[in-house]
């Protein structure tokens, strides 16, 4: 997707987002009808709705672009060097004792600061 150009949608692609809009608007406003329903019955009900939605979306160009971009980003993620289990455990060790420490050291400045004003306002702590 190496090209990012504007895409122009067709009167088709538009009626289709239409229909994928109100059909998630329907979804939502039938499930407050039918409140009394079962939880799990209207969660099926959802993922059928949202699984047609996401059908007829793919059917447009931008649909296709995101699949596009989907699959391109996969192959990406594959090319990443993961670090290791130690890797992974030094580092975050090293994150742990550093704002162990910090926090220590900005604890200090703020006891000291807060000791120095009472010394200069005349407030005993």
């Amino acid at each position: 997707m190496g090209d990012m150009q504007k895409i122009k949608p067709s009167k088709a692609d538009s009626l289709k987002w239409a229909v994928v809009v109100l059909l998630l608007l329907a979804a939502l406003i039938l499930n407050y009808v039918f409140a009394s329903w079962a939880v799990s019955l209207r969660l099926i009900c959802w993922i059928a709705v949202i699984s047609i939605a996401a059908a007829l979306a793919a059917l447009t160009a931008t649909g296709r672009k995101i699949i596009e971009f989907a699959k391109e980003s996969q192959t990406e993620l594959r090319k990443v060097v993961w670090p290791t289990r130690q890797e992974t455990v030094q580092t975050t060790i090293i994150v742990v004792v550093m704002v162990g420490v910090l926090g220590i050291l900005l604890w200090g400045v703020d006891s000291s600061l807060l000791w120095a004003v009472g010394k200069v306002t005349q407030i005993n702590r």
